[in-house]
């Protein structure tokens, strides 16, 4: 057979038409890696009766091109200790603080009255293709507190906060124990009335943070009126 050139120009046409679904294919499934900018492990000393009881929380900030709904799994790994903590979509916390988005969760333990070992951690994050990446950062928390539990009264439209942490917040609540208000304490004794605390508040905590050392310290609630 003798092609002429419109029958060349005819095949260079359907062989171009024939060529656009694996170069679409090849575009929708391209992948990329999902991104941890930021990770911190938050040690928190509760008050209880007999010592503080400490509580970890680990978050990260993400990053994905398909947005953090295309995340699946969120693991935390001390390789020197072999421990792994394994969190999935279904039960990370998420919250959004100034337009960042973090991922994580406030239930890090080992066993009971087990600390955290300090040192070397490493993060890996996991997307809904199977794509990771993973951060190594640090806890370097004092094994022992190095402030004294804090403490907080209110009595007759009056706090008085006894702390030497570097920063104090007061932490309010409604009669069913949701979060209504929080306001940073400049004196760590004044009037309830001049914090600026809505009505609907009925309890309040005293929040104390060593933000150095990412560790924080909270009391138990006591009545505002």
């Amino acid at each position: 057979m003798v092609y002429t050139e419109s029958m060349r120009t005819a095949a260079r046409r359907v062989s171009f038409l024939f060529s656009l679904p694996f170069l679409f294919l090849a575009i929708s499934c391209s992948r990329t890696e999902p991104v941890i900018s930021f990770g911190f492990i938050q040690l928190v000393y509760y008050q209880d009766n007999e010592k503080p009881l400490e509580r970890f929380s680990f978050f990260i900030i993400p990053e994905d091109e398909d947005g953090v709904e295309n995340l699946e799994e969120l693991y935390l790994y001390h390789d020197r200790e072999q421990l792994r903590w394994h969190i999935t979509c279904d039960d990370w916390i998420t919250y959004a603080q100034d337009g960042t988005t973090w991922i994580g969760t406030r239930s890090i333990a080992i066993g009971e009255d087990e600390r955290l070992p300090r040192g070397q951690f490493r993060a890996v994050l996991v997307n809904k293709g199977g794509e990771k990446s993973e951060r190594n950062f640090s806890f370097d928390a004092p094994e022992d507190p190095r402030f004294p539990f804090p403490t907080l009264e209110i009595s007759r439209g009056r706090y008085t906060a006894a702390s030497a942490y570097p920063s104090n917040r007061l932490v309010c609540y409604d009669e069913k124990g949701n979060h209504v208000f929080s306001v940073n304490l400049a004196d760590l004794s004044g009037s309830i009335d001049d914090l600026g605390i809505p009505s609907q508040a009925r309890t309040a905590a005293l929040w104390a943070e060593d933000t150095e050392y990412f560790t924080s310290a909270i009391t138990y609630v006591t009545a505002i009126r």
